[in-house]
């Protein structure tokens, strides 16, 4: 096969250290060095020196789950050709796998150009998507403590839920603050807590607070979770400030993705933030 890149390393990527070897083959006999950091920034940096000493700018590393992040961020900027493979095109031979042999059997494959480059977008963008997806994280946490509020209502036998068509709505939250105070209440005081354009009948809403038997134990777990809910719509809205604050050079894209039917602007975002602006890969 044809040799593409004659100068081509290849690492082999672990927590604490790397294993480096590059290929020379700009002779008849390929020569091989290898060399062996840690994953230290200063260490990191002898790493991208070293390249340079040598005169190689392709390199290839296994993407060895958030490990390699370090090693690809060194080298960002300063080596022109650095590619990221899935462990699928990179595996080594059984029986043949250590330390030196993966990074030099690496380096063989990537110097003849048959790995695959896995995407890797620009920082500014892996940045933006490390917003997204602990967005979509506190999101999904905040609605299982919704779930968990009002498993415990249930549990407590009040049937709040059965009257109203958002416990988390102004009304239904008020007669449950009320119910979950110590304090003694009345059948107005409830009531006066109902929002005239409430469907439901004065009735209903009183046979669904009366049945309730919560402990003073279930009242504060639930209080407990109320508050794990605030401080996650609190934290959501900080994340969702530092999105917009990145997303300014983006406007163009996100307006133009708009367009798409059923795409709105969080989707949008999270679509940049995903797959980038440059379709070229």
């Amino acid at each position: 096969m044809q040799v593409i890149y004659q100068k081509a390393c290849g690492i082999d990527v672990h927590k604490s250290f790397i294993v480096a070897v590059i290929c020379d083959s700009t002779s008849a006999e390929p020569k091989y060095i290898r060399k062996r950091f840690s994953t230290y920034q200063n260490s990191l940096i002898q790493f991208r020196e070293w390249l340079i000493s040598n005169d190689c700018q392709n390199v290839c590393m296994e993407s060895t789950g958030k490990y390699y992040i370090p090693v690809y961020n060194a080298l960002e900027g300063y080596i022109s050709n650095v590619v990221v493979a899935n462990p699928k095109w990179v595996r080594a031979i059984k029986g043949e796998k250590d330390d030196k042999k993966d990074a030099k059997w690496i380096a063989d494959l990537f110097k003849l150009g048959i790995v695959r480059s896995s995407f890797i977008p620009s920082k500014d963008i892996r940045v933006l998507r490390e917003l997204t997806r602990y967005l979509y994280k506190l999101t999904c946490m905040n609605s299982s403590e919704k779930n968990r509020y009002q498993n415990a209502l249930t549990v407590g036998n009040c049937k709040i839920d059965l009257v109203f068509s958002d416990v988390f709505g102004k009304s239904a939250s008020s007669i449950i603050n009320l119910i979950l105070s110590n304090d003694s209440y009345s059948d107005e005081e409830i009531l006066s807590k109902v929002h005239k354009r409430c469907k439901s009948s004065k009735d209903d809403i009183l046979d669904a607070v009366h049945g309730t038997q919560l402990t003073d134990i279930q009242k504060s777990r639930i209080q407990i979770v109320e508050e794990h809910m605030n401080h996650l719509k609190s934290l959501q809205s900080k994340i969702s400030d530092l999105i917009e604050s990145m997303i300014t050079p983006y406007e163009q894209y996100i307006d133009l993705l708009c367009t798409i039917p059923g795409i709105k602007r969080k989707s949008a975002i999270t679509i940049i933030s995903e797959i980038g602006i440059n379709m070229s890969q």
